[in-house]
């Protein structure tokens, strides 16, 4: 069974809202619990943007059973990859390695989703995952990036900032693909 998200937003006059007043239809994945509970989505994010896909997939997703743990840092992905089995991952490659909260200001952190996606690549069973890339004035850069981000494993890559309607439609790729659209056993 298929679960279709369908998102508009109704108040298209304030122009801000992620469905701007048209219809996305999605289908994700399987509601039957009893294939083995929820589908758990591993979400980092460490860009500044409100209104951002990681602020908006949890209270989309949530309403259908699918638990998505927020990581802002490079610590904070490893405590849940080690507490949870993680079936989809989105990997900010911005994120810093430590929270930045308390950080002087001014002070560079070093980013850590390279970190987070060699360390998804060595599990048992590496989730499918899409990478999030920062915007790149360098061309060599960005496809330095882009080449190290596929070969660690990614399923797909996009840029920095990311339209909710593109994340919704990676992720029912990923669910259509390495799942048959149904979620996974616990």
């Amino acid at each position: 069974m298929a679960l279709r998200l369908h998102i508009c937003d109704p108040d298209s006059s304030a122009g801000g809202g992620f469905g701007a007043g048209r219809d996305v239809d999605h289908t994700l994945g399987s509601t039957d619990h009893d294939r083995g509970g929820p589908l758990n989505l591993l979400l980092t994010y460490g860009g500044w943007r409100e209104n951002a896909f990681a602020d908006q997939i949890p209270l989309i997703l949530d309403r259908f059973g699918i638990r998505c743990y927020r990581a802002e840092s490079g610590d904070e992905a490893s405590e849940v990859i080690r507490a949870e089995r993680v079936h989809i991952a989105v990997i900010d490659l911005s994120i810093p390695m430590h929270p930045t909260r308390g950080q002087p200001t001014g002070t560079r952190a070093v980013p850590a989703g390279p970190r987070v996606l060699q360390l998804l690549r060595r599990l048992e069973q590496p989730p499918p995952t899409i990478v999030v890339r920062p915007r790149q004035v360098d061309p060599a850069e960005s496809t330095r990036m882009l080449a190290d981000a596929l070969r660690d494993g990614a399923f797909t890559v996009l840029d920095d900032p990311v339209p909710i309607e593109l994340m919704l439609q990676a992720l029912e790729r990923v669910v259509r693909r390495h799942y048959r659209d149904h979620w996974p056993a616990a």
